[in-house]
């Protein structure tokens, strides 16, 4: 059985305590992945020590020095993209395609943010004290700490680490509980790759011992999170109590309009892989279809028949098109969730119960689900249920859809679908939310620009584009009087 240990100051090294943790495979439960180090206080503080002893040597490398390491990095995990897709496929469920997606996501990622720590830049200004010269620039902000999900535990470690090294600080990264081995093997990557020792350290365990040491120490400079939005309002403000800044991407209710002179074809097969890709365990997944009433019933039609064709199964299987839920509890929520749909009477029209049988009943399967006949107040189109349920509300005009798609907490993603170019850019004025889409799913996104969320999806500066190098760095501004 495979044997996870934390990387601290370059050594593999269990837990102080001795104490660790089994992850179990959401396909088969009876089947353990591997122990992994359940750590404590004293095993986030000897990472801190390690991260601040190697900060100063990072910090003055260039930039292109650095590039050499994280190059070394992105090459390996190239040549290990098969090897990294099975391990997310075994912790989480995901789909073997779908975790080689992730994989490719993550190179791109990467990629990307290495070039963004060349270009930056700072400024030369003109200013009014005569024989002055004046410049800003960026500076690295120190250790660093990083807390990152399980539905994305390879790309989403790669996102954030990737332009914190690059800014020139050290991290402390903790993985989910959930996949730890995955996190592991990104930081096994690096580490790999000759950066020095304690430049990268990963420690697993709780997010209650290992979360909450990380965000509390004064020593941290700045946290990356994602994951609920109940977890990442008290990540700030836990931070907040020692000024350390945040960035934090949450939940979303991402809704789809569907105008009734939309492409039915793409609108249908765009809603389909944004709700259930990785059994509905995007943050960006589409949850609430919002359809004008005359087209309702052709849309619903269809959507019910697409679902109808959806295969569950081990995500190992090449048969599969939608694997496990990612542990027992993430079954049960969904399916309380399901429960509550039918109680406040939404009608269930496809799906709707935990899957059984010889090849299920081991695993944390659910089928693919989809209500109709919706209102706005229900809990299911309102409250994050992270799991493979679409829910249709009908409307009778555009701004109606607009108003019901922006009357919720979350902001995060959102999409239209529609032939009219009026409709369409209004749409994008109006929807309240970090990511919008005409005639795309909700859950697309690209390394070059931006990603993350307003409202309850969000805080701090977003991930990815130029800035998510920008949050791990801080402004400095130098005068130098010549004459």
């Amino acid at each position: 059985m495979f044997e996870g240990r934390n990387l601290i100051g370059g050594k593999w090294r269990a837990a102080r305590a001795g104490a660790t943790f089994p992850q179990q495979n959401p396909a088969r439960l009876s089947e353990t992945t591997g122990r992994f180090a359940d750590s404590g206080r004293a095993d986030i503080d000897d990472a801190i020590v390690a991260a601040e002893a190697a900060y100063p040597h990072w910090r003055a490398l260039s930039p292109q020095a650095r590039k050499t390491f994280m190059d070394s990095a992105l090459q390996a995990t190239i040549a290990r993209r098969n090897e990294i897709a099975a391990t997310i496929t075994r912790e989480n469920g995901k789909t073997l395609r779908e975790s080689s997606s992730e994989v490719e996501s993550a190179i791109k990622e990467m990629d990307y943010q290495i070039g963004e720590g060349l270009r930056l830049c700072g400024q030369t200004v003109p200013v009014e004290t005569e024989g002055t010269l004046a410049w800003s620039m960026r500076v690295p902000l120190g250790p660093v700490g990083i807390i990152t999900p399980w539905n994305f535990p390879f790309n989403v470690p790669g996102r954030k680490c990737t332009p914190a090294l690059m800014a020139g600080n050290t991290v402390v990264l903790k993985p989910a509980s959930l996949t730890p081995r995955t996190g592991l093997l990104f930081a096994e990557i690096l580490a790999d790759a000759g950066l020095p020792k304690g430049v990268i350290n990963c420690v697993t365990g709780g997010g209650r011992q290992v979360g909450n040491a990380i965000i509390e120490d004064k020593r941290i400079k700045a946290i990356s999170f994602t994951g609920s939005t109940a977890v990442g309002r008290s990540i700030q403000a836990a931070a907040a109590k020692n000024l350390i800044p945040t960035q934090l991407e949450l939940g979303g209710k991402n809704p789809a309009i569907v105008m009734p002179d939309a492409d039915i074809d793409t609108a249908v097969a765009e809603i389909m892989k944004a709700a259930f890709a990785c059994s509905g365990q995007w943050c960006t997944s589409t949850s609430r279809v919002i359809v004008l009433d005359e087209i309702a019933e052709a849309v619903t039609d269809r959507l019910v028949a697409e679902v109808g064709k959806i295969s569950v199964g081990d995500g190992e299987a090449a048969s599969s098109d939608m694997g496990p839920l990612c542990g027992e509890a993430q079954k049960t929520d969904v399916l309380s969730y399901i429960a509550k749909g039918k109680a406040e009477g939404a009608r269930l029209r496809a799906g709707g119960q935990a899957l059984s049988g010889e090849q299920f009943d081991d695993g944390c399967f659910v089928e693919p689900t989809l209500f109709d006949q919706v209102t706005p107040d229900m809990a299911i189109a309102r409250e994050e249920i992270f799991g493979p349920v679409l829910v249709i509300i009908t409307v009778h005009s555009f701004d109606e859809a607009v108003d019901v798609a922006n009357d919720i907490a979350y902001g995060l993603s959102s999409s239209i679908f529609t032939r009219d170019l009026s409709a369409a850019l209004t749409f994008m004025e109006r929807t309240e939310v970090g990511l919008a889409h005409v005639n795309l799913m909700s859950a697309l996104k690209e390394p070059q620009l931006p990603f993350g969320g307003v409202k309850d999806s969000g805080a701090g500066p977003p991930e990815a584009g130029s800035t998510g190098i920008e949050f791990f760095s801080e402004h400095k501004v130098c005068y130098v009087r010549y004459r």
